[in-house]
């Protein structure tokens, strides 16, 4: 989960790789560092804390360099430290590496080369893995290419990493395993990352790397094999991604943007998909397994995080409209059991990045018993967009914050069009629902949109309950989800400890911590479950917790009984967790500003988990 650059060129390197570092904050942000080759000399600058910690340590110095790695870390294993930053010496100093991934067998190798003599400057394994690197170059006499490609068939775990030598002082080695890279191509020049954001601005030409490919750089080649050193074909892509979308554009945080470009990102997630007028729903990237996916007996859904939530909310909307089974599982937890899998079953898998760890390996479980596998991630060029069978983009464009919003929405749109689009084939919903349903998924934008309307009224409510200790949301049928998403969101940039409940599920338990001082959320929009969740707010009421209920627009009731009420437009219950969701967001955002937390980059968390 951390963030990796690099460069060769004809350029300063050191300003591009800072740069990019600063582009790639959000994949972890403990510390910094970057190696350059200054004439002979390896010089690796590093700090705690974050890239503009980086920055300052050099902000005296000039450097000419053409060719440097860059890392920023999220720490796994040794606490963040100036000790512990990347990028990590080899034991003679003539290597550096940085590092993306976990060396799960390094404590065996840090043993055996203790027991030569080598001795460690980090708690990490990256100085192992380094050193391990230079022990069989040394001992093999191996070049440095030769070395590595050793080295990473005796490696366990998962790797994205760059490295450099003073002996071979134009020249980067990189490979990945599990971890992802993308190759940037420039005039006589390269660029290296864990994602596009940092090259968008030189090129918009890459190569995706696959798992257990090495790449050997120079300034005018570049030559990709794998660990057999059997020679590798690199495709060339086009990044469609535009530098503006990586930028703030005039708002105080990326989420903040993020949650105000809903209205957008969802409409381009149905661009060229939806036609309500027409009732044409397209979506080409199911097209050839459309049969399997429309006769399917049961349908696994596996994600972590946010991306769980959107696939509990498809749950519903799937077995209500296509009557499927469905089971949503945490991918952490589906990889290490013995799930009941039999070929031809349906496993959609649900990723922002594209990347997570779990997730990929919950697909490859799933594969290797003969299920059919669908993607819905985000970012293009993504592993789980390449090792899927087939499956559908967002286009919801670059999620910087942390905390996901656009992403969740946007996933959740796609998943309705997948279950519309089974419904009609089935015939398990009428013409004319179906053609309900396609306006009013075409019209969530403009209530997206209305719903953004709430925030001055949000930040008021936020005022009030900043200091709170505890938190509670409650949500009935499709609002369940969401009231899980709305708790997730404030635990994560807030660190305020809340709950997400089922509402009915609040007498066995939860309602004891109720009292003056309990905010209770209520996703109560009117409903197949409007009456009991009215019933459930009079229960939150009569022992004095502080309401605040997420209504339908017109609401008279539950207005009359909540300490505080926020209106979103009507819509289909189906759909309604993509309006429902927006107040929370704002609600999560605004308490983290107030309490004076670090919105975009909350503490212990980076953006893409892409380790376990």
């Amino acid at each position: 989960m951390c963030g990796i650059v690099g460069y060769i060129g004809g350029k300063p390197a050191f300003p591009i790789l800072l740069k990019g570092l600063k582009r790639l904050e959000y994949r972890g942000y403990d510390s910094a560092g970057v190696a350059l080759l200054e004439s002979t000399n390896l010089e690796v600058l590093k700090k705690k804390g974050k890239v503009s910690e980086l920055e300052k340590l050099t902000e005296t110095k000039t450097y000419s360099s053409t060719i440097g790695i860059g890392h920023t870390r999220w720490a796994t294993h040794g606490e963040p430290s100036d000790k512990n930053a990347h990028p990590h010496y080899s034991s003679d100093q003539k290597l550096a590496i940085i590092h993306n991934g976990i060396i799960e067998n390094y404590g065996a190798l840090k043993t055996e080369l203790s027991e030569k003599g080598y001795e460690f400057r980090s708690d990490t394994d990256t100085e192992v893995f380094i050193t391990f690197i230079e022990d069989i170059k040394k001992t093999l006499d191996l070049t440095l290419e030769d070395a590595v490609r050793i080295a990473l068939t005796k490696v366990v775990g998962a790797y994205a990493i760059v490295i450099m030598s003073t002996e071979e002082p134009d020249k980067l080695i990189a490979a990945r395993k599990g971890s992802p890279m993308v190759i940037g191509l420039g005039k006589n020049e390269y660029y290296i990352a864990s994602d596009a954001s940092p090259i968008v601005e030189y090129t918009n030409e890459v190569i995706y790397m696959e798992d257990e490919q090495i790449a050997i750089i120079t300034r005018n080649d570049l030559t990709i094999v794998d660990t057999k050193d059997v020679p590798q074909k690199a495709e060339i892509h086009k990044l469609d991604l535009k530098l503006e979308s990586i930028e703030k554009g005039g708002y105080e945080h990326f989420m903040l943007k993020e949650i105000f470009e809903q209205p957008r990102s969802i409409a381009d997630c149905m661009r060229g998909r939806l036609n309500a007028t027409e009732g044409l729903l397209t979506l080409g990237g199911i097209r050839n397994y459309s049969e399997a996916l429309t006769n399917a007996e049961k349908i696994v859904i596996v994600a972590c995080g946010t991306s769980w939530h959107a696939g509990l909310v498809a749950e519903y909307i799937f077995e209500d409209l296509c009557r499927i089974p469905v089971e949503v599982e945490y991918a952490s937890e589906f990889r290490y059991r013995n799930p009941v899998i039999r070929e031809g079953d349906i496993l959609i898998a649900i990723s922002q990045s594209g990347e997570t760890a779990d997730t990929l390996a919950a697909i490859e479980l799933a594969k290797s018993k003969g299920a059919i596998i669908f993607g819905v991630v985000n970012t293009v060029g993504s592993s789980i967009s390449r090792i899927t069978h087939e499956g559908a983009y967002l286009h919801a464009g670059p999620e910087i914050g942390v905390a996901s919003t656009k992403a969740f929405t946007a996933q959740l749109t796609i998943l309705a069009m997948i279950a519309l689009r089974i419904a009609s084939k089935k015939g398990t919903i009428s013409e004319s629902k179906y053609r309900e349903l396609l306006v009013d998924l075409e019209n969530i934008p403009a209530k997206v949109e209305t719903a953004l309307k709430s925030d001055d009224k949000v930040k008021e409510i936020s005022s009030l309950f900043k200091d709170a200790r505890n938190f509670l949301y409650l949500g009935r049928g499709y609002n369940f989800p969401v009231a899980l998403e709305g708790a997730l969101k404030l635990k994560e940039i807030s660190y305020i400890h809340a709950e997400g409940y089922p509402a009915a599920e609040m007498k066995h338990g939860p309602i004891a911590l109720i009292d003056e001082n309990m905010p209770v959320v209520f996703i109560a929009t009117r409903d197949s479950s409007y009456d009991k969740i009215v019933s459930n707010i009079q229960e939150v009421k009569s022992r004095k917790g502080k309401v605040i209920a997420i209504v339908t627009e017109g609401d008279v009731l539950i207005p009359k009984m909540a300490d505080h009420t926020i209106e979103v437009p009507a819509t289909h219950e189906a759909l309604m967790p993509l309006v429902s969701v927006i107040p929370l967001q704002l609600l999560s955002y605004h308490i983290a500003v107030m309490r004076g937390a670090n919105v975009d980059q909350p503490r212990n968390l980076a953006k893409s988990v892409t380790v376990e």
